[in-house]
């Protein structure tokens, strides 16, 4: 597919279905594991969902790669969902989201925009602007109506105890919001719909969160951990966590 406009003119973009090759070389190669907090990995659904991408929906899945060298920028992973347009009907979340875009056999009306991920060599060059507009421009080309964003609000882990229903309302003198990738996605026309206090689950034995945050939780009670959006509660031998997101809508 053609890049957006304004793109670099040394970028190229693929859907997984047209270059499967590189789309696998770059998931099994680990390119994008280390953007994301070790935790965020352990959804207890995200498999079902994630791992679907390639296998049925290859063709909503974007490839961003520099023509010079070959080599994998940066990946924009999305689904088709259905959804009529309503706060009622807007899924609770990521997960939710996702097992409705998996189990529902009426067409799909919206995409969602799961993940847009920028190589750690590569940020900085505003390719993730590039990937949101071209996960736009899938939406159009399928006939979907919107592209929602369950948004990781990149700053959130700075303030773990602060709720995300008022973290969402922080403002900077300019208007805009208070947390960047939010910032990027309203600047780009996006509007914010509500914020998910309960969006991606991760229930997991106390061991594994030991592991995957480098602490220790000797007792039971409520923990603030390195990258989490917010508190881990722990009892007896089991770590329960919900992820909360910002829901951002693009018209398209």
């Amino acid at each position: 597919m053609e890049p957006p406009a304004g793109s670099p003119a040394w970028l190229a973009v693929h859907t997984a279905a047209e270059r499967p090759d590189l789309w696998h070389a770059a998931d099994g190669g680990g390119l994008f594991h280390d953007l994301w907090p070790e935790y965020n990995h352990h959804g207890n659904h995200t498999a079902a969902y994630f791992g679907a991408l390639s296998a049925r929906f290859a063709r909503y899945q974007a490839l961003f790669v520099d023509r010079r060298s070959e080599r994998v920028v940066a990946r924009g992973r999305t689904i088709p969902f259905r959804w009529d347009g309503t706060l009622e009907d807007l899924p609770a979340g990521i997960d939710a989201l996702g097992l409705r875009a998996v189990d529902d056999d009426d067409p799909p009306t919206a995409l969602c925009a799961l993940a847009a991920e920028v190589a750690a060599e590569s940020q900085g060059a505003g390719l993730s602007r590039v990937v949101i507009a071209t996960m736009a421009a899938l939406a159009r080309s399928h006939g979907l109506g919107p592209l929602v964003a369950p948004v990781r609000p990149s700053h959130k882990e700075r303030y773990p105890l602060t709720p995300i229903g008022r973290y969402a309302t922080w403002r900077r003198p300019d208007g805009l919001p208070f947390d960047p990738w939010m910032r990027v996605h309203v600047r780009m026309g996006g509007r914010v719909l509500r914020a998910e206090p309960r969006s991606l689950h991760i229930l997991a034995a106390v061991h594994d969160w030991e592991v995957w945050t480098a602490m220790v939780f000797p007792e039971d009670g409520t923990y603030v951990f390195p990258g989490g959006l917010a508190p881990l509660s722990v009892a007896g031998d089991r770590g329960d966590y919900w992820e909360p997101n910002v829901w951002i809508v693009h018209d398209v």
